[in-house]
């Protein structure tokens, strides 16, 4: 998908847990902050996309934003579902058949890890009897075989996770905004090892909302529109290891990440050296130390020296992650990929306040990953 779209209305909830909302509440909410960013009302809307993973078909929300008969994609993609609801949105304009439309993610999950029954994923009921549902430990053993191919030291996925933690003290929006310290994180309670309490995001509840438009039309609704370069959906490949695979081919395929943040930036016409800022799915720290390779920001094993030298902070050559990502936002599900396009728009118009990234950034990757296995990375440019 080139060029042919922008966002020119954003809208957001704060991330954490609110008790007697809904999740479909929030998901509305975000919507109408989107269309008063936009300076539009529901009426002018000509068609949605969206969804969540727990707190209902997100089309249902028409009963409180208005029952106008436009048409409204329900999108669900585990964790890449909202990447997903844009890519699927960016598509329709793109074809012509639409020149404006809204795209929304939420969720409400219930407290304590993620629960999910092996039978919706295709798998056996052995699968969750032997504990590997629990995709902390997914994680946890992918995390430490990278570490011993790539030689890199352990102590690494707690800087990356007192990083999102600084971040999300600057973020309004955020759920966890108390910094930690990298003791503090290390020396929390293990969960699966090497990995501790405070290096996983946990379920949460929030929304967020975009309003899109063909790139032509954008300056009738904003003085600063980002335009979507690409967006990109890939699913894993024979070979791959990914959540929720039920077993190890003997050779190895690279994770869909890679081949969609390969195709983003190609159909962009950039380069990872390009990128500005990024925002990474950041299930715990280890996920976002693999995935700066896996999107192209750097080789395996650099990442050490790039999170030791500050490369990856606000002020960094290579901020990451600059609201804190999932490890202080939460991930509700069905919201974490708009969150990081929110995020990314904020900074390429310059309105990310205390969090800003300096020099006036241009170039933003956003990247989300989810069982069993799909990944959606979007290039936006001023």
């Amino acid at each position: 998908m080139s060029a042919d779209v922008a966002v020119v209305g954003i809208g957001i909830t704060p991330f954490g847990r609110h008790e007697g909302v809904s999740g479909l509440a929030q998901g509305a909410a975000a919507v109408r902050h989107a269309l008063d960013d936009a300076g539009i009302s529901w009426r002018d809307v000509q068609f949605a996309t969206g969804g969540s993973q727990d707190a209902g078909n997100a089309d249902t929300m028409v009963n409180v934003l208005g029952l106008t008969a436009l048409p409204f994609f329900n999108v669900e993609n585990a964790c890449a579902t909202g990447g997903s609801s844009l890519s699927v949105a960016c598509s329709l304009i793109g074809s012509g058949a639409y020149d404006l439309g809204v795209v929304v993610g939420f969720d409400k999950h219930q407290r304590g890890a993620f629960d999910p029954n092996p039978s919706d994923w295709g798998l056996g009921d052995w699968y969750g009897e032997v504990g590997l549902m629990l995709t902390t430990q997914f994680f946890a053993m992918k995390i430490q075989r990278y570490l011993h191919d790539h030689g890199i030291a352990p102590r690494v996925l707690a800087k990356i996770a007192a990083k999102a933690f600084r971040n999300g003290s600057r973020n309004p929006n955020a759920w966890r905004r108390t910094p930690l310290t990298e003791d503090e994180i290390a020396g929390a309670a293990m969960i699966s090892h090497p990995l501790t309490q405070y290096m996983f995001c946990s379920p949460g509840e929030g929304g967020v909302a975009l309003v899109v438009c063909r790139a032509d039309l954008a300056t009738r609704y904003t003085r600063q529109p980002v335009y979507v370069r690409s967006t990109v959906v890939r699913s894993r490949r024979f070979g791959s290891f990914e959540v929720f695979s039920p077993w190890l081919a003997p050779d190895r395929a690279a994770s869909p990440s890679v081949e969609a943040a390969q195709a983003a930036l190609g159909e962009a016409g950039v380069g990872p050296e390009d990128v500005d800022v990024a925002q990474l799915q950041d299930t715990e720290s280890g996920a976002e130390l693999m995935h700066m390779a896996e999107t192209g920001l750097c080789e395996d094993g650099e990442q050490e020296a790039l999170v030791d030298s500050g490369a990856t902070e606000i002020d960094g050559r290579l901020p990451i992650n600059t609201d804190g990502g999932c490890i202080a936002n939460g991930e509700p599900v069905g919201a974490s990929g708009l969150r990081q396009i929110y995020e990314s728009v904020l900074q390429l118009r310059g309105d990310a306040g205390d969090r800003q990234v300096p020099g006036g950034p241009k170039v933003a990757l956003t990247h989300v990953y989810g069982a069993p296995g799909v990944s959606a990375c979007t290039v936006l440019s001023t």
